[in-house]
């Protein structure tokens, strides 16, 4: 297969080779797969169909992006991770994309951003954290709240432990069942408060992105704390099967998750019926 049969085709995928692997936790690894990022430069937030011919594929948002390479953190729940986990450094993985509309940046550049991610959650968000790393001008400020279930359950530690040092980020870390080291004990949504909105004026934007309930008792929580609704943006990943608006898995109301999404306006997300 051709790079340009695929670009011509959204429903034939790619090999690309995996340049490395790291284990997050025992069940979510992170594959670093090579890519031109010069020929196709992803949007952040954006999705892409992972998968193995003849097993099938899965959606997950790409978790950091550079020269010759992305990174895919995928939890291994099902008979396509469990194939995917199996390969090793040398090995190809399947891809389809880059699809889905990513996030706003145009909307957010130039604003204060409050990241805030549960568990694999965190993954779609991190791309916005390494953007804000390596480019200080693109945001006014950024503040990471993010939540784990434990210690042994946080992904992207060495990453975490550098924005932390890094005086442009305000960090809050937190774990469900235990404090450990900087994290504190205690669910994102008790956290929210201490976010100075009221000094941030109009100037700022949220992106949520973790389990629907997370999401749900987070977004209330923010506006309880005087965040306007049109200023908070999620991302659904979940149902979506074709990627293409074609199979019907993923449609929420009159939405498609792959194609009106993955990222979605509050206004418009709290009226999905699930």
């Amino acid at each position: 297969m051709t790079d340009t049969m695929a670009t011509k085709n959204p429903y034939m995928s790619q090999a690309h080779e995996i340049l490395a692997i790291r284990k997050e936790t025992q069940m979510e690894w992170t594959f670093r797969l090579a890519y031109d990022t010069e020929k196709t430069d992803p949007h952040p937030g954006c999705f892409y169909m992972l998968g193995i011919p003849g097993m099938g594929e899965t959606p997950i948002s790409f978790s950091e992006k550079g020269p010759g390479y992305l990174d895919f953190t995928l939890r291994n729940v099902g008979e396509v991770t469990d194939a995917i986990f199996a390969k090793k450094p040398g090995e190809t993985i399947h891809l389809r994309g880059p699809l889905g509309n990513g996030w706003p940046m145009d909307q957010f550049r130039g604003k204060h951003m409050v990241l805030i991610g549960g568990g694999t959650g965190v993954a779609p968000i991190k791309s916005l954290m390494e953007a804000a790393y390596h480019d200080k001008d693109l945001f006014l400020s950024m503040t990471i709240v993010v939540g784990f279930r434990d210690h042994e359950a946080i992904l992207f530690k060495e990453a975490l432990d550098k924005y932390e040092k890094d005086d442009f980020f305000t960090t809050l870390y937190c774990l469900d069942n235990e404090s450990h080291e900087t994290w504190r004990k205690g669910f994102v949504t008790e956290y929210l408060k201490e976010i100075p909105f009221a000094e941030f004026g109009d100037d700022y934007a949220v992106a949520l992105v973790g389990p629907p309930p997370m999401m749900h008792f987070s977004a209330l929580e923010l506006m309880k704390n005087g965040v306007e609704e049109d200023h908070i943006w999620q991302s659904f990943e979940r149902k979506m099967y074709c990627g293409l608006g074609k199979c019907g898995h993923c449609r929420m109301n009159q939405d498609y998750v792959c194609i009106d999404g993955p990222i979605f306006n509050y206004t418009q997300a709290k009226k999905f019926v699930d």
